[in-house]
């Protein structure tokens, strides 16, 4: 039986008045017009961050359209009945007929709002969670379905966003694409019918779609009469994409999203400069989610993705129009990203180049980054995140003045539960470090530094698809026929690397086809987040915690979890891939000739890393990354042209810093004359290998 949060008893005066004072807070009118937030709590709201929490107290803040007669506050309170809430679904038409069956789809949409709203007809904002996982797959760590009544009306949306999000003012509606669960159409895997789905509710909200009582009947549903329109998209890995392509169309009304480990390019999440990342592609994915009678109508489509996506790798026009990157330049909405820096699902490079191009834009935004792999922040940093996104929702959402747009931009996890901040992201100082890889006293291991290589100066390996990252780094030391390995002497102080890198690599092949993958690698012991573990960095306990009111059929409770530690003798950073056979075209390969030279630059993923003083950084180049790219048709040997290769690394300080942390006396932790050998790098006991990611955005902790 679900666990219910703990009610209390209010006089019938007091639950008058706080009823009244939420539907002020709650009728979020647009910006220029929005009124005062209340200052009633309701005494019978119990979650983990209930109305006693620090920070809740009335504050000076102000707010656009306040009256003078009621000091506003920072919060909005948790003052509606969810019990009695109005749970409803409507019926969108998105305008496509994906499934050609001569009408146009439908998509359905379930929304929970408060019902003293509605009785005063006071309008509230949304919370949008827009997902093809609702009926397939389930939603969270616990992986939860929608469930409805005999009557077909809503009763659990999955996650805690209603629970938490509609006693203190707002509504919740969580939107099934097209194509899965109750919704008309076909699923094509991030395209026009996936967006169309979410931004056709928008549209409705604000009054410029239609939306139908049923699914296929006649009578309108019309949102205008309680809905501001302001609407505020969230979700975790492919919600999140939505989310972003949506952003990205520049809807008018979205006021902010919130991705949680989300793809910016569906080229990307499959490809690497050609390189495949997986052994299927979209239209597998495209399968897997759609509903039963979707799958008997929808085979045109799944051809479509099949065509539309060789496994080539080469970039096509399918893959262009589910970039949102590119159009990153239309985004009105405030962002805030938040994502595992081991996330091998869903790669960190996804949220690098979104920043990248949000923050050339201008685009107001906030950042999260973990150590996790594929992890929603509800479960590695619970209390602060659901406070955190409290306060960015009633900022964007309602007006309020919190103060929150003025704080810390970038939120860095350094271990395990310990965070960092930064004013902003990378931080200013930050600058482009080309570093050179050179010879060293054996093959395959050699040096870093600023210094270029020699003219002829070379390191050979020949791919081993059985070997990945991990191998590599353990033996960074040992000369090796599968490597070629560049390391920099022990730092003398903390070196810290803050955004994307490049690695330019100049290999000649002996075959006509090639990977490559390079590898930044912090050489020294550590405890970190178990990435490559069931769960990717937490485990889930049995006890609850609650997060809001809950009903019979829909508990804010939810399993506690604690970080799944290891202690490692090194720590992958960063990584990238490509194929060689892409040297001359990044988006079309080509046959590689062999004995011949050819030049290629990786994208790493971005990162946030301090490599402290006494350790090592390491620059790995090899061919496949066992798990993490598929290997290429042949095993060739490539022959890496040292003066022609390098690394461009964000380095906090620039050059000068990386000067100043590799000059000077050694670290007295590390190896030299009078002291003990370095212990070698090899993983500690405990360590788990990189599994393979699954290929679906949502993961094993979906």
């Amino acid at each position: 039986m679900p666990i219910r949060a703990r009610r209390t008893s209010m006089t019938s005066g007091v639950l008058a008045m706080a009823a009244t004072a939420a539907l002020m807070a709650g009728a979020a009118h647009p910006v220029s017009a929005r009124p005062a937030p209340t200052t009633t709590r309701d005494a019978s709201a119990q979650d983990g961050t209930s109305g006693d929490a620090p920070g809740d107290a009335p504050g000076g803040a102000s707010v656009r359209g306040a009256s003078l007669r009621h000091p506003p506050v920072r919060e909005s309170r948790p003052v509606h009945s969810y019990a009695d809430a109005i749970r409803e679904s409507v019926w969108v038409d998105t305008g496509l007929d994906g499934d050609r069956d001569g009408r146009t789809d439908r998509v359905a949409v379930d929304i929970i709002r408060p019902r003293e709203a509605a009785r005063q007809g006071r309008k509230v904002p949304v919370i949008m969670d827009a997902s093809p996982y609702y009926a397939c797959c389930g939603r969270g760590n616990e992986s939860q379905k929608k469930t409805y009544d005999a009557n077909g009306a809503p009763v659990q949306f999955p996650l805690y966003y209603d629970n938490y999000f509609v006693p203190r003012g707002y509504a919740f509606a969580a939107v099934d694409l097209a194509g899965t669960n109750r919704s008309d159409g076909c699923d094509d895997v991030g395209g026009r019918s996936d967006i169309r789905s979410a931004k056709a509710v928008v549209d409705w909200l604000n009054g410029r779609g239609r939306g139908y009582t049923t699914r296929t009947g006649t009578d309108r549903a019309r949102a205008t009469g309680w809905s501001t329109g302001d609407t505020g998209m969230i979700g975790k890995s492919w919600d999140g994409t939505i989310a972003n392509g949506v952003a990205a169309t520049g809807v008018e009304g979205l006021r902010t999203i919130v991705p949680i480990g989300a793809i910016s390019s569906w080229y990307d999440y499959y490809f690497a400069k050609g390189a495949p990342l997986y052994d299927s592609g979209p239209d597998w994915l495209s399968q897997y989610v759609n509903s039963p009678e979707a799958r008997t109508r929808c085979a045109h489509v799944q051809q479509r993705l099949v065509d539309g996506a060789p496994r080539t790798g080469d970039r096509t026009p399918l893959w262009d129009a589910r970039d949102h990157v590119k159009d990153a330049h239309k985004v009105r909405a405030s962002v805030f990203v938040v994502h595992g820096q081991q996330d091998l699902n869903v790669r960190a490079k996804h949220f690098g180049q979104w920043w990248d191009a949000l923050a050339e834009h201008g685009v107001e935004r906030k950042i999260w980054l973990s150590q996790t792999g594929h992890v929603d922040p509800f479960d590695f940093r619970r209390a602060d995140w659901v406070r955190t996104l409290h306060r960015w929702f009633d900022h964007h959402l309602l007006g309020y003045d919190n103060g929150i747009d003025r704080e810390p931009m970038a939120d860095i996890e350094r271990a395990p539960g310990r965070w960092s901040t930064d004013r902003v992201w990378p931080p200013r100082a930050t600058a482009g470090t080309t570093l050179h890889p050179g010879t060293g006293a054996a093959p395959g291991v050699g040096t870093l530094g600023v210094t270029r290589a020699r003219p002829g100066a070379t390191e050979t390996f020949r791919d081993d698809p059985a070997l990945g990252e991990l191998d590599w780094a353990a033996h960074i030391d040992a000369p090796s026929p599968a490597k070629a390995g560049f390391v920099t002497r022990p730092l003398t102080r903390d070196l810290r690397l803050s955004g994307s890198s490049t690695v330019t690599v100049t290999a000649t092949p002996d075959t006509t086809s090639a990977h490559l993958s390079a590898v930044l690698v912090d050489l020294g012991p550590a405890t970190i987040r178990d990435y490559g573990a069931a769960g990717e960095g937490i485990t889930t306990l049995p006890e609850r915690t609650c997060w809001g009111a809950s009903t019979a059929g829909d508990s804010a409770c939810y399993k506690k979890t604690r970080a799944k530690t290891a202690d490692v003798g090194f720590t992958v950073v960063s990584r990238g891939w490509a194929d060689l056979g892409n040297w001359a075209d990044e988006d079309r390969g080509r046959p590689l000739t062999p004995g011949k030279a050819h030049t290629i630059t990786l994208d790493l993923a971005a990162a946030d890393h301090v490599v402290p003083a006494g350790h090592r950084l390491a620059l790995v180049i090899g061919g496949t990354d066992r798990d993490l790219i598929d290997p290429p048709s042949t095993r060739p040997t490539l022959t890496l042209d040292l003066a022609r290769t390098s690394a461009r690394l964000p380095l906090a300080g620039g050059a000068p810093a990386f000067l100043r942390a590799t000059s000077g006396p050694a670290h007295p932790t590390t190896s030299g004359p009078g002291r003990p050998a370095a212990p070698s790098p090899a993983p500690l006991a405990g360590v788990t290998d990189p599994r393979p990611a699954p290929p679906i955005p949502g993961g094993s902790t979906r």
